[in-house]
Formats: C-alpha cells, sequence, structure tokens
C-alpha cells in the first residue's frame, strides 16, 4: 500500500498539505479531485520523492509508474526510440507488453515521427506509454484525459478500468465526472486538506445527480465555511456548532 501518515508540506509561509493520512491500494481505481491549489500536484510530488514532507511519514512501493499533465519525454528521439529507451532504464517485462501497450494507446503510426512533433493527443499518449512500460503494480496518472480526443479518452478509461484489476490506478484531476462509471474509491482534497475519502457506493449524494455535482457542491460548501458564511446541504451534520465543516462523508443508511 501507498501510506500517508499526517503528512504535512510547506513552502516557505504557505502550507501546501495539510496533515493528510491516506492510504491508496488494492487493485482500485482511484480518484484525487480538487479545485486548483487543493494540493493534489504537492500529494503526487511527494509520492513520486520529488518533494519531501515537511512532517509525517510516507510509504511508497518501488514498482510505481507515474504519467504528468505535462508529458515527459526526449524530443529528439522519436516515439519507437522513447519506449525503447525508457524500457532499458525501468527494465520493462518484455517486448509483448510493449507492444500492447503501443496497441492499447494508438500509438502505433506515429512510432517513426520525432516526439517534438507529435501533436497534444499523441504526446499525451506516449507519456502514458512510458509511464506503463515497466507494468507498475501502482500507476500514478496527473490529468490523463488532457488533450485525448473523445474516442481515446473511452479507450483509455477502458484500458485504465481493466488494469487496475491487477494494479492500482491512482488519477488527479479536476473532472471527477469523466472517471465517475470507473472509480472505486474518491479522494477530495480542498485547501491541502482531504474532505472525503470514501467509495462512491457508500455516499450519500444527498440529492445530486452526480459525483461530479456532489464533488463541487462540498467544495463549495467548505468555501462557505472558510468565509464564516455558513454550510450547505452536502455532508451537513445536524447540531455541529463549532463552525468547520465536516469531512462530506454522509454514508448511505446515517
Amino acid at each position: 500500500m501507498i501510506e500517508l501518515d499526517s503528512v504535512r508540506k510547506e513552502y516557505g509561509d504557505v502550507v501546501a498539505v495539510r496533515d493528510v493520512s491516506l492510504s491508496v491500494g488494492g487493485g482500485q481505481f482511484h480518484c484525487l479531485v480538487g479545485p486548483n491549489g487543493s494540493g493534489k500536484t504537492t500529494v503526487f510530488r511527494l509520492l513520486l520523492g520529488l518533494a519531501r514532507p515537511t512532517a509525517g511519514t510516507l510509504s511508497v512501493p518501488d514498482a510505481v509508474g507515474c504519467g504528468f499533465q505535462r508529458p515527459n519525454f526526449y524530443p529528439d528521439l522519436t516515439v519507437r526510440e522513447n519506449l525503447t529507451v525508457f524500457a532499458s532504464l525501468v527494465g520493462s517485462p518484455g517486448r509483448e507488453w510493449r507492444e500492447t501497450v503501443v496497441d492499447e494507446l494508438r500509438l502505433r503510426r506515429a512510432m517513426d515521427r520525432p516526439a517534438h512533433d507529435l501533436s497534444g493527443g499523441f504526446a499525451r499518449k506516449l507519456d502514458l506509454a512510458l509511464a506503463l512500460l515497466k507494468r507498475p503494480d501502482y500507476l500514478l496518472l496527473d490529468e490523463p484525459l488532457a488533450a485525448l480526443d473523445d474516442v481515446s479518452k473511452e479507450r483509455l478509461l477502458d484500458f485504465l478500468s481493466a488494469y487496475a484489476g491487477d494494479a492500482t490506478v491512482l488519477v488527479s484531476t479536476h473532472h471527477v465526472g469523466d472517471f465517475e462509471p470507473y472509480t472505486d474509491r474518491l479522494t477530495v482534497m480542498h485547501e491541502g486538506r482531504v474532505v472525503l475519502d470514501a467509495r462512491p457506493e457508500d455516499l450519500d449524494l444527498d440529492g445530486h445527480d452526480s459525483l461530479q455535482a456532489y464533488y463541487v457542491a462540498l467544495v463549495r460548501e467548505h468555501e462557505r465555511a472558510a468565509r464564516g458564511e455558513g454550510h450547505g446541504p452536502v455532508g451537513q451534520q445536524p447540531g455541529r456548532s463549532d463552525g468547520e465543516p465536516d469531512t462530506g462523508q454522509r454514508l448511505r443508511g446515517e
């Protein structure tokens, strides 16, 4: 399991992550969502060893693959050369898996193109392919659907959903609606804190017709509470008087 225990990250006077405790694993499709500045990217940077926590502890297995919001590859190499070089660096399980990734991401017709000439969609696909090369047990993806057309999005989501049966996929995104049919666990962050961590089927959506609508209402509730304006119906606890919103984790049957 990926484990964060009371993790805090400060950049000077700015607290980017506030006492986050979170477990990720179990072969789930796990969505980490939140508005801009909520701390999602900082959590990813901590998990990938690109930043160190100011306080708290975290544990991350070795078998982690990652895809970034801004694709990362060697721009002067072709797609084929990038795949070959990265496979040698990360220890790809074999050519058969590499060919499967290429076919699933529809990269075949771009194999001999220089990476710097790729469209935004193909650049995203190459970055995803590189993240998948070693067939990691944990796949961390930051906005993986960015720049993809609708057909490519659906193909990728089907592939990732099937992949999550044997591994854990953690996706950071602003748009949980794209992932709603596939999400096994949802974690919502706001202003550096985890304000929701639950399975979608355990949530009482309080009349909202989608997980996306529930998420937006939850974040707006926390924003109103931060301004001292009270809080709305999402996750409201009757009788609470401390001025803080609850975590939003009202479960079915409560």
